[in-house]
């Protein structure tokens, strides 16, 4: 019978949380250890599994992550990941970071726990965003070749709920593509009569609708056609089990910066 691998999820009374608190304790390959959440959460004591929908599994939400930790799934806040963080270098617990929204300071901290633990954070833990991400710098790569200008948008949408715009996988793709084509401005929107669009800008469009649980599309625009790239979620399970593949990954890993190309075998290195 195989190690299983012991696993606690900070942020487990959330949205992402109670999906990972499900499908963790379905998953053979995990023995869920803790379900952890702000220390005032109404619901702290109470079985997390009937949090999450899937019935009694005899682990309480507590406040506190567990020692026997393995792996450490977060899906909190920046603040709250800030401090998982911490626990996790303080205590050599590999660390699945899947919040958005963090600092270049909290970035940093992730990198500087990195050197001690394994750590893997991503903007977007689905597998076909990271797909995407693959075809959008390949066609960042041609296209910053070509003569003329490239015209580069990325619309964003998410549910009502989302606090942070635009979201970090958008970001993640600007930035990305920023790198491969050299575009030294990225405008959040426009209003107004701000003139005409400067070939070296991305912008940004965020969309809060609904339960949208999160779309992107990229938008190569030229003259004469335009090259649009666009990944859908219809659920939020695809985040959680591209969290818990990271996990299982990172449970064998020595310390160091991993990424989810990584976990996938997509093309693409590791990052420093």
């Amino acid at each position: 019978m195989m190690n299983r691998v012991r696993l606690a999820i900070h942020g487990a009374a959330g949205r992402m949380g109670r999906r990972l608190v499900a499908l963790a304790d379905a998953d053979p390959r995990f023995e869920l250890v803790g379900a952890v959440d702000r220390a005032d959460h109404p619901q702290i004591g109470h079985d997390a599994g009937r949090l999450a929908g899937a019935g009694d599994i005899g682990l309480p939400l507590s406040s506190q992550l567990p020692d026997s930790a393995q792996v450490v799934i977060d899906f909190s806040t920046p603040e709250a990941c800030e401090a998982v963080t911490q626990w996790c270098r303080d205590h050599q617990v590999a660390l699945v970071a899947a919040t958005t929204g963090l600092s270049d300071q909290q970035k940093h901290a992730l990198g500087e726990a990195a050197r001690e633990i394994p750590v893997l954070w991503a903007p977007n833990m689905s597998l076909a965003v990271n797909l995407t991400m693959q075809l959008a710098l390949m066609a960042a790569d041609v296209l910053q070749r070509i003569e003329g200008d490239v015209d580069v948008e990325v619309i964003e949408r998410h549910h009502r709920y989302k606090e942070d715009a635009p979201s970090g996988t958008a970001l993640w793709f600007g930035e990305a593509i920023a790198a491969k084509m050299g575009q030294r401005h990225h405008r959040h929107g426009r209003h107004g009569r701000i003139g005409r669009r400067p070939a070296d800008e991305i912008g940004y469009h965020s969309l809060r609708v609904g339960d949208n649980p999160g779309e992107h599309t990229i938008v190569f625009g030229m003259l004469g056609e335009t090259v649009e790239l666009t990944v859908k979620a219809t659920s939020r399970d695809c985040y959680a089990v591209g969290a818990l593949e990271a996990a299982a990954y990172l449970a064998s890993k020595p310390p160091g910066h991993y990424s989810i190309n990584d976990v996938l075998g997509l093309n693409g290195c590791r990052g420093e």
